[in-house]
């Protein structure tokens, strides 16, 4: 789903004007630019945005792909699933439990709507992790 930049948690103004400078405009255009660690590599280059934010960016703007989630995108990051690897992750009878337990019964997603968010995780996740940095050890 085609959001604006602003609507990602934890962007700032200037976040968003750097982006916009290099022509991204919403958070479909981010999710593609910074899928594979080497394009966020040389977009923090050019922005000075770190990879890592640009890699929690990423996440997001993945999670805003799951057909009939976005409404629910609050609750579920206070729940700690930030990313399609943590969803692909979960019980969908737990995660359903937890939604209707913080969101109450009437307005909570179904059960199936749980499952097929899950099944959507792992079709939709595009997003490369980092790479494990290596540790250099200091020679005394």
């Amino acid at each position: 789903m085609y959001r604006t930049l602003e609507y990602l948690r934890g962007i700032s103004d200037d976040d968003v004007r750097r982006l916009r400078a290099r022509g991204i405009m919403h958070t479909n255009q981010l999710l593609h630019r910074t899928s594979l660690e080497i394009d966020r590599e040389r977009l923090s280059k050019r922005t000075g945005i770190t990879p890592d934010r640009l890699y929690e960016f990423a996440n997001q703007c993945t999670l805003l792909e799951v057909s009939g989630m976005d409404r629910f995108l609050p609750v579920i990051r206070r729940l700690g699933i930030n990313s399609m690897k943590a969803l692909r992750a979960q019980d969908a009878k737990h995660l359903h439990t937890n939604l209707a337990d913080a969101i109450g019964l009437a307005g909570a997603p179904s059960f199936s709507d749980v499952e097929y968010w899950i099944s959507q995780a792992t079709a939709l996740d595009i997003v490369e992790e980092p790479e494990p940095r290596r540790v250099r050890s200091v020679i005394d």
